[in-house]
């Protein structure tokens, strides 16, 4: 099983598990082992799916304003540890390619491995639920139609993923793509960057 085939059966795990209780409450309960990257991409995906959740409830158009705040609040402390755990990814990669020697001529990717599998998890999360609603007894059959067609076009965008992150990995390994980190440097949630926060305390 290559990189991206265990991947995707770990999203897929999450995804499930989560919806036993299809609560955004719910206690992650990670089955994998302490410091496997089998547990690592359980948590990222288990962070995704609980945004996904929190970004439908907050698009209610009657919700309470003071609801409202706070779980705009949950999702950016939510992206913040979304982008923690995909550097945190990238640092895993980086330390099992740290022997690698890149060539000369190595090339460098748009996007770290982490960042293109952020975007993995991110498509199992929408493959899921698109099969939900292809496959919906309450919908109409042109809503069931329209979802299959496009959960065909979900699933050639998987396998092209997919072999897209098992070739850069295979090129970095080879010493074809030098293997490099870059930070996200949110600015958002940092006191010391974000204009509104830092104008805020000196105001006190």
């Amino acid at each position: 099983m290559n990189f991206t085939e265990t991947a995707w059966k770990v999203f897929n795990k999450s995804i499930e598990e989560y919806h036993v209780l299809d609560d955004v409450n719910a206690l992650i309960n990670n089955p994998f082992e302490k410091d496997s990257l089998e547990r690592i991409l359980y948590a990222k995906n288990w962070i995704d799916t609980v945004q996904w959740h929190l970004e439908d409830i907050i698009r209610d158009e009657n919700i309470n304003p003071t609801d409202a705040l706070q779980l705009k609040r949950r999702i950016d402390a939510s992206n913040q540890q979304r982008t923690d755990l995909v550097e945190f990814i990238d640092s895993w990669f980086l330390k099992k390619f740290e022997n690698i020697t890149p060539k000369p001529e190595a090339k460098i990717n748009t996007e770290t491995p982490a960042w293109a599998v952020d975007r993995l998890s991110i498509l199992a999360l929408k493959v899921y639920h698109m099969s939900l609603e292809a496959n919906r007894d309450s919908a109409s059959e042109e809503h069931r139609l329209n979802c299959q067609a496009k959960l065909d076009v979900l699933l050639i965008q998987k396998e092209d993923l997919s072999t897209s992150i098992n070739q850069l990995l295979t090129d970095i390994e080879n010493g074809n793509v030098k293997m490099k980190i870059y930070k996200q440097m949110k600015m958002y949630n940092d006191e010391s960057l974000n204009p509104i926060l830092y104008q805020k305390g000196r105001q006190k």
